[in-house]
């Protein structure tokens, strides 16, 4: 059996951008993009998949990038919450999880809202159930929820209204 390579040398696409990057083969997603990239929105939680803090979107979709190894992620799109405002513009979702109380704490909510872009990006229009679906497996400690589901409809609305 061939031994690993001590490092890997890969140019993963972050938030539109080509990054080079070099990093031991066994590192996660989440440990790259923070500790290599410097990408600290991505939280780290319980780094088992269980609470959704280390959310990102890998070709649109959200994974727990806890669970996905750096490797995997070459060719691919990643998307983190610092790709989400526009210069000094939050994204209608930043804007609205500010607005409607959405974030507590906020160690949840870059998890949350990646989250809640997919949703969006693939439902504009969601039910209440919907929003509560896809958000399941963000855990937030600070806001009892009705405050994410909140922030979301008011996020979804307000990009209705840009897509016109």
């Amino acid at each position: 059996m061939a031994a690993l390579p001590e490092r890997v040398h890969l140019t993963l696409t972050v938030n539109g951008e080509a990054s080079p990057v070099s990093f031991a083969p066994y590192k996660t997603l989440l440990e790259v993009l923070r500790e290599d990239l410097g990408l600290t929105g991505t939280k780290h939680g319980c780094e088992l998949g269980e609470c959704g803090a280390c959310t990102v979107l890998l070709d649109g979709e959200p994974v727990l990038a806890c669970l996905v190894l750096a490797l995997e992620c070459e060719d691919r799109r990643i998307e983190t919450i610092e790709g989400l405002a526009k210069g000094a513009q939050l994204h209608p979702l930043q804007a609205a999880f500010a607005d409607h109380g959405g974030s507590q704490c906020g160690y949840c909510t870059p998890g949350v809202i990646m989250t809640a872009k997919a949703l969006l990006d693939a439902h504009p229009n969601p039910s209440r159930e919907q929003i509560r679906e896809a958000t399941a497996g963000n855990l937030c400690r600070c806001t009892g929820y009705q405050q994410i589901v909140e922030s979301i409809e008011s996020a979804a609305a307000e990009l209705r209204e840009e897509r016109k």
